[in-house]
Order: C-alpha cells, then sequence, then structure tokens
C-alpha cells in the first residue's frame, strides 16, 4: 500500500508548477467589502487533482452548502464558488477554501469580506435598580463599517443631549420613579435601535411564599421557603419566627438565615409538640411583610422523667399503687401505659403494663416486702423509672419510724417478728390456692400467670379415673388414629371464653408441658348438653383430619383431651389448637372498614392473604381433603400475620351465619358455594376453588358480606342466569378475573389451586415493593368483651369482637374471665415497643356481667344479619 502511494505522488510531481505533490492552487479568493443585503462571490481554482472536494472554510469553520458548483477548466483542473446572496453583519469574515489528498490538507491564500451597512451593537444597554435621587450611569457601544458611528441617548421618550461617538457613556443625576431608556446608533449607512431598558427603583420585598417543612427527623425540622417579589434588589437575609403551641404560647428566639439557599433546620425543638413558624426576608431597603404562620408537630420521643409520688396501700387483699401523672413537656408524646417492675427478695418478677395512674393487685399479702418502680411509656419507649418504695404494712412502717424509741433488748424482738411475718407470707403465697388451683410462675415465655387445676378430694371416694376413648363409643379405626395425640386432662388449665357457637364454645387455656413449661393455647370444646356419640365422632373426625396437617398455611392439631363429667357416660371431647392471635380473616377485614380505630390495607398484604390462602388449598388438595366451608371466618391470622387454612369438618355445623338448613341434616354456606353443589349436593377440589374466589371477593371488598341484597334463599337462582358477584370498588381489573374464573358454571373450566398460586405470585411481583406500616400504636382499655356467638373460631386469637380495640392492632381484645378479667394480652408489637417481651396490660378494674351482655349486644353489628332460610327436603 505504502509503495502505490509514493508511485502515485511520483506521478503528481510530473506536473509542472505543482507545490512539491503536484497540488497547486491557480486561484485564490480575493477580498471583497460589500454593502448589508448585496451579494458576495468568492472563487477558488486548484490543479493536480482528478476528481477533488474543495471544502470552503469561515474562520476556521467548515462551511455547508447544498448548491456547490465545479467547474473544469481542463484535465486535473477544477475551479468553484461560494455566494452569500444577502450579505448581512454576521456573513463578515475571514474565508479560504482547502482539499484533502492522501491525509494532507492544502490551503488557499485567506480572504475577508467586510460588511457595509449600519451600526451592530456590541454592546447595549442593560436594566438599572436604584435608589430615588442616586446618580448612575448607562454605557452603549456600537460599531461600522462604514464608520464613524454615532450614538444618541433616548431617556423616558425624551432625548438626552447630543449625538457622540461610539461607546458612548451617559451620567443621570438621579430619577424617582421607574422609567424606560435606550440609544440610537447612526452611521453613513442608517441607524440601529438598541433595546429598551429600565430604571427601576428599589423597594421593600414581598413576603416570601411555599413555606414548608421538608421533613422532620427526630426534633430537627428542615423548613424551606421560595422568595416573593425581591423589590428590585437582591435578598441578602431571611428571618423566622417559631412559635411553640401549648396551653401557653411560648415564644422561639428568632433565627437569622442567609440566603440563597432558602433553607434553614430548626434544631432543639421539643418532642411531640405542636409550633408554628412564619418567615420574613430582607433587602438593602429593608424586610418583607412575614408569610402566614404554617403549622407542624414534631414527633414523638421517650419520656424524660419518671412517674413522681409512688405511694402504696396495702391490704390482705389487695395492693393499690398510685403515682401522679406526668406533664405533656416530661411525657414527649401520647402516653401508652405505664410500665411498673418489681422485686421480691431481689429477684426481678415479670413488668406489668397499667393505662392510668393506678394499679390495684389482688393477694395483697404476697407483695409484702417488694420494692415497685414505675415509668411512663409511649410508642417510642419507656422512661426512666422512678426511686423505688418497699411495701410494707402500715404497722410495720409505723413500728420502723419510731423504731429509734426502741433500742437495746426490743430491737431484736423487731427483727425476729419481721423475719417471722415474712417467712409466715412467703409460706401462705406458695400454699394460696384459687378457685382455679395454685398459682405459679411459667418459666416459658408464653405467658405470664397460669394455673394448676385445683382438684376437690372426697374423704370417701377415690378420684375419678382420666377418661379414655374407649369410653366414647366410636369407631376403632378413629380410635387408633387419635390415641397419640391423647392429652391427660390433669394437663390442661382451661381459661375464659373466647366465643361460642351452636355446637360448642372456644376457651383460652394453658397446657402444661413435658418440660414443665406452659405453652397458650385454644381448645374447641362440645357443648356439654350434647350426648350423642355421633356428634362426638363427628367433632373427633375433624381432629383426625387435623393431626396429619403440616403446613405453614394450614392449622396443626396440637391434641385432643377428653373432659369428664359427673354423673355422666360420656365425656366431652376437647379440640386443642394453637392460640391464633390476630383472630380470624373476616374480623380482621372488617374492623379494617369498620372498626373504632379503621386502618389501611395495602394492596401487597391483601394479596398476600389470598396466596397464603390458596397455598394452604393447594396442600390440602394435595392430601384429597375437600373443605367444603371455604371462606374468611374459617381463614385464622397468626402472629406473623399469615392466613391458616382452619375448621374442617365441624365446620358446617357450628356457624349460624350465612347458612340454610338443606333437610334436617346440616346448614349450608349458602352464599360460599358452588352452583354444582347447590343443584345435586356434590362437592369436590373444584368446588373449593369457587368458594376460594368468593373468599378472594371477601379480601377485597374488606369483608361485607357476598351478593348483597341477595337472600339466601334465591342464591341458586341468581347463579343459575348467570349472575355473579360484582366488581368491589377500588378492585384492580386482573384481580376480579382471577376470581371471577373461579365461578365458571363447568366446574373442569375452573382453574387449579396451582394455577392460581402462580396467578398471584406474578401479580404480587408485579407490584413495586412498599415497606410495610404497621398500625399506629394505641390504648383504649374502657372495658372487657363479652362471649360471641358464631362457631367461637374467633376465639383462636382472643379476638371476641371489634368494639374494644387494645394496643396496636385493635381486633386483639379477649374477653376476660371473672377471676382475671383485669388482665389483656399485650400484642408483640407493642412489647417490642415498649422494650421487653411483656405479656400483659392490667386495666384498673374489672368488667361486670352487664358490661360483657352489652358488648355481646354490640357484636352483632359485625356479623352478618342474613337469617338462615329453612328449606325442607
Amino acid at each position: 500500500m505504502r509503495v502505490l502511494l509514493w508511485i502515485q505522488i511520483l506521478l503528481l510531481q510530473s506536473y509542472p508548477g505543482t507545490c512539491g505533490s503536484g497540488v497547486r492552487f491557480t486561484r485564490n479568493p480575493s477580498n471583497l467589502t460589500v454593502t448589508q443585503g448585496n451579494l458576495a462571490r468568492l472563487g477558488c481554482a486548484i490543479e493536480g487533482l482528478s476528481e477533488p472536494e474543495i471544502i470552503w472554510m469561515k474562520d476556521g469553520e467548515k462551511l455547508y452548502s447544498t448548491d456547490q458548483m465545479y467547474i473544469t477548466l481542463g484535465d486535473h483542473h477544477w475551479e468553484t464558488y461560494h455566494s452569500v446572496k444577502s450579505v448581512q453583519q454576521q456573513d463578515a469574515g475571514q474565508y479560504w477554501c482547502e482539499v484533502e489528498f492522501h491525509g494532507l490538507t492544502f490551503s488557499s491564500e485567506p480572504a475577508w469580506i467586510t460588511v457595509e451597512g449600519v451600526p451592530h451593537f456590541t454592546q447595549e444597554p442593560h436594566d438599572v435598580s436604584t435608589f430615588p435621587g442616586i446618580p448612575f450611569n448607562l454605557t452603549c457601544a456600537a460599531i461600522g463599517p462604514p464608520d464613524p458611528v454615532e450614538v444618541l441617548w433616548w431617556l423616558g421618550g425624551i432625548q438626552e443631549g447630543d449625538p457622540a461617538p461610539s461607546p458612548s457613556v451617559l451620567h443621570v443625576a438621579g430619577v424617582n420613579s421607574s422609567v424606560k431608556f435606550y440609544c440610537e446608533a447612526k452611521n453613513a449607512r442608517g441607524i440601529s435601535v438598541s433595546r429598551t431598558g429600565t430604571v427601576y427603583i428599589k423597594s421593600l420585598p414581598s413576603a416570601p411564599v411555599g413555606v414548608q417543612v421538608l421533613w422532620i427527623v427526630e426534633n430537627n425540622v428542615t423548613l424551606t421557603w421560595k422568595p416573593g417579589f425581591t423589590g428590585h434588589s437582591d435578598l441578602s437575609v431571611c428571618t423566622i419566627q417559631v412559635s411553640k403551641r401549648s396551653g401557653k404560647k411560648v415564644e422561639v428566639p428568632d433565627q437569622k438565615v442567609v440566603v440563597p439557599p432558602h433553607l434553614q433546620v430548626l434544631t432543639s425543638l421539643n418532642s411531640f409538640s405542636n409550633y408554628s413558624c412564619r418567615v420574613s426576608c430582607s433587602n438593602e431597603v429593608g424586610p418583607s411583610p412575614f408569610s402566614p404562620w404554617i403549622h407542624f408537630q414534631t414527633p414523638e420521643a421517650v419520656p424524660s422523667a419518671a412517674p413522681r409520688n409512688l405511694t402504696f396501700d396495702l391490704t390482705e387483699q389487695r395492693l393499690s399503687l398510685r403515682w401522679a401523672e406526668l406533664d405533656e413537656e416530661e411525657l414527649h408524646g401520647k402516653l401508652l401505659a405505664y410500665k411498673v417492675q418489681w422485686t421480691l427478695g431481689g429477684e426481678g418478677q415479670e413488668a406489668l403494663l397499667f393505662k392510668e395512674n393506678v394499679a390495684h393487685l389482688s393477694g395483697g399479702g404476697r407483695f409484702f416486702n417488694s420494692t415497685f418502680q414505675v415509668s411512663a411509656c409511649n410508642v417510642v419507649g419507656c422512661g426512666p423509672w422512678s426511686p423505688p418504695v418497699l411495701v410494707m404494712p402500715a404497722s410495720v412502717q409505723a413500728r420502723g419510724q419510731r423504731s429509734h424509741l426502741w433500742v437495746g433488748v426490743l430491737l431484736g424482738l423487731l427483727v425476729a417478728t419481721i423475719v417471722g411475718l415474712l417467712l409466715t407470707l412467703l409460706v401462705k403465697r406458695h400454699g394460696k390456692e384459687t378457685q382455679f388451683g395454685s398459682v405459679f410462675k411459667s418459666p416459658g415465655a408464653e405467658s405470664s400467670v397460669s394455673f394448676t387445676a385445683a382438684r376437690s378430694f372426697n374423704r370417701h371416694c377415690p378420684d375419678p379415673p382420666e377418661s379414655s376413648l374407649d369410653s366414647l363409643g366410636i369407631n376403632d379405626d378413629l380410635k387408633t388414629k387419635l390415641q397419640d395425640v391423647l392429652i391427660p386432662e390433669r394437663l390442661l388449665t382451661l381459661g375464659h371464653m373466647l366465643g361460642k357457637g351452636e355446637f360448642g364454645s372456644v376457651r383460652e387455656a394453658y397446657l402444661k408441658m413435658e418440660d414443665a413449661s406452659v405453652q397458650k393455647v385454644a381448645v374447641k370444646v362440645l357443648k356439654s348438653d350434647i350426648t350423642s356419640s355421633g356428634d362426638i365422632e363427628q367433632c373427633l373426625k375433624e381432629a383426625a383430619y387435623m393431626k396429619d396437617f403440616h403446613h405453614p398455611n394450614v392449622i396443626q392439631l396440637i391434641g385432643i383431651s377428653l373432659h369428664r363429667r359427673p354423673g355422666q357416660r360420656l365425656p366431652i371431647p376437647m379440640v386443642i389448637l394453637p392460640f391464633m392471635k390476630h383472630g380470624d380473616l373476616h374480623t380482621f377485614l372488617l374492623l379494617s372498614r369498620l372498626g373504632d380505630e379503621p386502618f389501611e390495607l395495602s394492596l401487597q398484604t391483601l394479596i398476600q392473604f389470598m396466596l397464603d390462602i390458596a397455598r394452604g388449598m393447594e396442600y390440602l388438595s394435595s392430601k384429597s381433603i375437600i373443605h367444603r366451608d371455604l371462606a374468611a371466618r374459617n381463614c385464622m391470622l397468626n402472629e406473623n400475620m399469615t392466613v391458616c387454612v382452619a375448621d374442617f369438618g365441624l365446620s358446617k355445623k357450628i356457624y349460624s351465619g350465612d347458612y340454610y338448613r338443606q333437610g334436617s341434616v346440616s346448614k349450608l354456606p349458602v352464599k360460599w358455594i358452588a352452583l354444582e353443589s347447590l343443584a345435586d349436593n356434590v362437592y369436590t377440589t373444584q368446588s373449593d376453588v369457587w368458594a376460594f374466589g368468593v373468599t378472594m371477593w371477601e379480601i377485597t371488598a374488606r369483608g361485607q358480606t357476598p351478593y348483597p341484597g341477595v337472600e339466601n334463599s334465591e342464591i341458586y337462582e341468581y347463579l343459575i342466569k348467570g349472575e355473579r358477584l360484582k366488581q368491589p370498588p377500588d378492585c384492580r381489573d386482573d384481580i376480579y378475573e382471577i376470581m371471577h374464573s373461579c365461578w365458571s358454571p363447568v366446574p373442569k373450566c375452573r382453574p387449579s389451586f396451582l394455577h392460581l398460586i402462580s396467578q398471584l405470585e406474578a401479580l404480587l411481583a408485579s407490584l413495586s415493593p412498599s415497606p410495610l406500616k404497621e398500625p399506629l400504636l394505641y390504648v383504649n382499655l374502657e372495658g372487657e368483651e363479652g362471649e360471641q356467638g358464631g362457631d367461637g373460631l374467633e376465639g383462636l386469637s382472643g379476638a371476641a369482637g371489634p368494639e374494644e380495640p387494645t394496643w396496636g392492632i385493635p381486633w386483639q381484645c379477649g374477653a376476660a374471665a371473672d377471676q382475671d378479667r383485669d388482665w389483656l394480652m399485650a400484642p408483640s408489637g407493642v412489647a417490642l415497643a415498649i422494650g421487653g417481651d411483656y405479656r400483659y396490660i392490667i386495666g384498673p378494674c374489672g368488667t361486670s356481667e352487664e358490661e360483657e351482655e352489652a358488648v355481646q349486644e354490640r357484636d352483632v353489628m359485625f356479623r352478618d344479619e342474613e337469617e338462615d332460610v329453612v328449606i325442607n327436603v
């Protein structure tokens, strides 16, 4: 390649008059002086190239032309022109042409185009801001050609002085109001007029706008604003006024801020306090008016002081503690509870939580010689502890106060008396029995108080023997299957009732484990007036089903126990299940809309509920189990807010709402039953899919009753006409399409649970992730809940109704028994906020039977109000 290049260069050098390489310009562009608006034309010729590409340059930049033409002057000799049809000032400059050949650039001699015309401004007047009567200068400059150029000034429409050579400076003695000005530039070709400028009189700025709190971090508030009209003068400083809105208005010292930026961080503010602020900005004239007040509240913080004046009143029956409430300035938030900790014999006891500044503890003697402290707690945490107070009887205190009068011999006697009294009380405390039995402290983490069942002894009659499965009269296969999950009744201590229904109830209970720990459980108890072996066998069949279930979305059986009844041949079966802290899904959804404190449920949360149920049902279908009663009421929420499918077999008997009686055999959940099941009483996995679609509708409708306005007796006719559940408000189309596919009249056309799982997983993955926001923690322990109707499944959560919200999540309030109705379960969210796993909240007093009945009446509003329609077959 290099050889060929040298050969071509040698050939080119054979031409005479070349520039060493055979390429030379035979014509160069000439200088031109053109009147503005006329034609200008530059020419260039080159010799030594067969087909050259000649490029025109202007002031070092390449000129692009679409109409450039080449003229042949001979072999390897070419000429071209660059034309400007109407020359303007921007066309003036230096021009030349270039040719490239084998990486080498050949350039012609340069030429100039000079444009003659009206003057061209190089400096036009700028706006001026000034004080009234203050002198200032204005400058204007313009150039030709042709020269010379003269400048004439106009101020407020009046000519100022005579024309002067450019550049020109006009001295103005001062003005008292805003005025317009411009300059004229004149030469032999004509006159040019500059832009019009304005002389502004400086004034006070206007108030800032857009004042807002940008963000709040702890007690530091970032404030931002935008300047208003500046008064034709730069703003230099802004003043921020802050006022604390409380019982008495407190003014905070003004803060000066250099601007820009128009932003300031307000520090050292009090927690959980209401503040107002406004902003004023200043220029060299003075300050602006203040902006309107804006209001904000600082977040809560841990209380800064301990409750004062902790006192007690001790009797044999009760210990009463009282202390002074904290001021708002000390609480730094909304009071959630007071935490009381106490020690006995140097050993720390379980901390207790109270919603008011008073506590009544039964069994006063057991607190003798104990030390108590109290601290205030809000959603952030608990404050410092109060000084410890030693609990002693008043007589002992009085003797302590007069102890300086008794010395010598009586001192030893006093010490011996106190020690003897302490030992006696400790013995009584350990031996004392309640109506449930002896009180003992649970070593487990789940409960703070449990009971060992009390036994009544008869001198003449032996203790009744433990009941066995043989005494039930059930078939051998069922007996064999349940034998290894049978739990002796003596290990089970029943607590207060959580819910009851037509065929049984659910009670809170404590189960003593093999390692002596105690586990809190829920127990389904068949009604005591049921004496039929068939009813008992039907109850135990549900337990037999559940025995083999091992899935995170299906409730598991802990065991069964048999309650021996005096004078009855058959014992009462009890099914022992896990204690579900957050209740059934239907009550949960209702409370999100209708509770005293409604709360938002994100779309991700609702879809996760559906996905949990679908996974549980897919597991059951893989075990060849047909649920037959899938609904939101039969789905439970555990402590991790995971949904577990529950209530197998017995559920079709124990519910009283949303059923009609088919013949005299059973009650059916009409609004959840598939079309073919209503017509032919046939149940399959596909009919469970139909019920799953209705459950999806319940979730998206936040617990509404399906088919509103349609009676149970009309459901079959409604469905056979092709009608289906309508799309709930705010329900996405893709979610409604999934649930609608579950209601195909042809069972085989409905999706399988595996397909539903894949659809819901894809839907959940498509949603943008958002942080789960737990509901605001709050306390409202005005009263307790009574027993509920229905099937009692709500009892698995301790949530007997929606009317009595408690800590953190309002559906966790449980009905209390007479003996411990002032003890309420606290959810884990509050325990974390307060700083520890404290299992109980104690109210100041118990709940009367009349109040419990009132709670039962209020619970009716949260249940389906449709009556059963009896159809005789």
